[in-house]
């Protein structure tokens, strides 16, 4: 497939550049790929889309203080290292700024108590860091790092909490999970209160997610590889849930990512951790996931490959230009849209 197969157009206007309060008023799209049917709905709606038995499932990944600014030890030019995934106690990759002039061997300083060495260049145009510091690591990452905020989004954050979800637990991503940024506590209370069950996996977010496609033939772009974890709790749950006849709900596609990757079969899935490259573009079939919650992802972009897979590319660009045409909000702090199915055995849909 062809990689312009998967643009459409976006008036800047519509990128949400700060977020709704509370979290659960911002839009909801309810798509319906069966009969085509699209509808208008609030996020604080979605318990009347699910149905007892059914299972949400979570990423849980919480976004580290992943950029630092510092400057040349040689020459005190600024440089921005933005941290991708930890390789050792002291190694991580990361992509640096502006990465020409800063070369191998050369010292990032950005306090008295932290610098790093510039080393060998990644497969996917990172850098390989070597960390020296005096202290606690992660203390002097939260004090120096900041929490990244991706670059379509020019305003100011007031509670860096924003862009971490309620339910954010074991830290390692660098962005987040923006899906899951709807739900309030309180939601999830009373969806639990109604018989909907919860579970969590752990994709932590990195360059896989969110760099760009660079050639016109969408099956030569390769995935970089991201770190997931599936409890054997969660994946009890979804065999219960498929067992019983209800339907396992991605929130977010780094939830649908890690369930397709482990899964095994039809239906079929295991508690593991591992490393993940998997690329879902229209033509895959899922194994696992029934239903899907997810926002408005960009042009082009793996993210929308995924979603036309799911729901088919000419229904999800006819409702992303729907959503244009109703103003919605796009990209991290914009609206959501509910993909929903019906489960086999499962009751009618509630209105």
């Amino acid at each position: 497939m062809l990689l312009s197969e998967f643009d459409y157009d976006l008036p800047e206007d519509l990128i949400a550049q700060t977020p709704v309060e509370p979290r659960n008023a911002s839009r909801l799209m309810v798509l319906d790929s069966e009969t085509g049917e699209i509808a208008d709905h609030h996020f604080y709606e979605l318990a009347n889309f699910l149905e007892p038995g059914d299972a949400l499932i979570f990423n849980d990944t919480r976004v580290m203080p992943a950029r630092l600014i510092g400057h040349r030890e040689n020459t005190g030019g600024k440089v921005e290292v933005f941290l991708l995934r930890r390789l050792d106690s002291v190694h991580w990759e990361a992509l640096v700024k502006p990465g020409k002039k800063a070369q191998r061997g050369n010292r990032i300083v950005f306090d008295e108590s932290l610098s790093c060495l510039i080393g060998e260049t990644t497969d996917f145009g990172g850098r390989i860091v070597e960390f020296e510091y005096q202290g606690v690591f992660e203390e002097i990452l939260d004090r120096l790092g900041e929490v990244p905020l991706p670059p379509y989004i020019h305003e100011k954050l007031e509670d860096k909490e924003r862009y971490q979800t309620v339910y954010n637990r074991v830290e390692g991503s660098a962005a987040a999970p923006t899906a899951g940024l709807h739900f309030t506590k309180q939601q999830l209370e009373e969806l639990r209160a109604q018989g909907i069950r919860t579970g969590f996996v752990t994709l932590h977010v990195g360059l896989g997610t969110f760099r760009p496609v660079n050639v016109e033939t969408i099956e030569d772009h390769h995935m970089h590889k991201e770190y997931y974890s599936i409890p054997d709790e969660t994946a009890n749950l979804i065999l219960e849930t498929k067992k019983n006849g209800g339907r396992v709900i991605a929130v977010g596609t780094t939830s649908i990512r890690t369930l397709e990757a482990a899964a095994t079969d039809k239906n079929t899935i295991a508690g593991k951790s591992g490393w993940t490259d998997i690329f879902i573009y229209p033509g895959y079939q899922f194994k696992i996931v029934d239903a899907l919650i997810t926002n408005f992802h960009l042009p082009k972009s793996t993210l929308l490959m995924l979603i036309s897979a799911f729901a088919g590319r000419e229904f999800v660009l006819k409702a992303y230009k729907y959503a244009v045409q109703k103003r919605y909000r796009f990209f991290s702090f914009g609206d959501a849209m509910f993909i929903r199915t019906r489960a086999e055995g499962s009751g009618p849909y509630n209105s």
